[in-house]
């Protein structure tokens, strides 16, 4: 492993281990070499070197998240892509490329996560929470033979509220949506999401219809309110509404048509001048 000497303050100097993967090649050369290059095809086949010499090490952040639900290969690739802007945005000066590089890469890799990965746009805050009661709960259960952690045990290791765990909890599958046709049993009479789902009850339109004819019909004259009565609520003919109230049947039918026409504008705000 290779050895780092560094000065302390006090000018001592310190050795101190310094951790380097085996997918960390040397490309101090080549990152020196595309600095000064110009925009051209040799500036491209250095930087392209450098991806390459480098890919491995974002194959193996793109590996440590194997197990969120997204395919590998499609990790890769959002990791080599990662990679690339590190390289374009890196500056020799400030350090080693490994330094600047996982970080780089493993944003983009989590990006993806929380911008592509979710069928539904979920509250950043939300997607936090997820994450941590996620990291609780595989601390919680490394041990082999562990139990399921509660609310509780998560929420003390988290430092969250009950409230907020549920909702991490909830969370974690909360990455896609569940197709209405899903089965949600396995008998013969089994039934699917849809089967659960309420329908629009139409008489809710028959109450807001009645509730805003109410003071229109108050304000009808008694014997129009009578005609209209007999007409929609005892479904009385026009003709037999005439020989009960001794009049023709086509004064009955004027006399519907304009109390309904009245009705009707004044629930609907119209101002007819009558």
């Amino acid at each position: 492993m290779p050895i780092d000497m560094s000065t302390s303050r006090s000018g001592t100097p310190v050795t101190a281990a310094r951790r380097r993967h085996d997918d960390a090649p040397d490309t101090a050369g080549l990152f020196a070499r595309l600095v000064v290059l110009e925009d051209g095809p040799e500036r491209d086949t250095v930087r392209e070197e450098l991806v390459t010499a480098w890919l491995p090490m974002a194959h193996r952040i793109a590996g440590r998240f194997r197990e969120r639900g997204e395919a590998i290969e499609d990790l890769r690739q959002v990791a080599a892509l990662g990679l690339v802007k590190a390289v374009d945005r890196f500056d020799p000066e400030r350090g080693a490329f490994e330094s600047y590089a996982v970080p780089t890469i493993t944003g983009e890799v989590k990006r993806h996560f929380r911008d592509r990965m979710w069928a539904l746009r979920v509250p950043r805050r939300v997607q936090e929470l997820r994450n941590k009661v996620r990291v609780a709960r595989r601390e919680l259960t490394q041990t082999p033979g562990s139990a399921e952690p509660s609310a509780a045990d998560l929420a003390a290791r988290t430092g969250l509220t009950e409230d907020e765990v549920a909702t991490g909890l909830e969370a974690l599958e909360s990455f896609s949506a569940l197709s209405l046709d899903a089965e949600l049993s396995s008998d013969e009479d089994g039934y699917s999401l849809a089967d659960t789902l309420g329908a629009a009850d139409s008489s809710y339109d028959t109450v807001i219809d009645r509730e805003s004819a109410k003071a229109g019909l108050r304000r009808l004259p008694e014997r129009d309110r009578a005609i209209l009565y007999m007409r929609f609520f005892e479904d009385m003919t026009q003709s037999r509404i005439a020989d009960q109230l001794g009049i023709s049947q086509m004064h009955v039918s004027r006399l519907i048509s304009r109390s309904c026409a009245r009705v009707r504008a004044e629930a609907l705000g119209e101002h007819t001048g009558a």
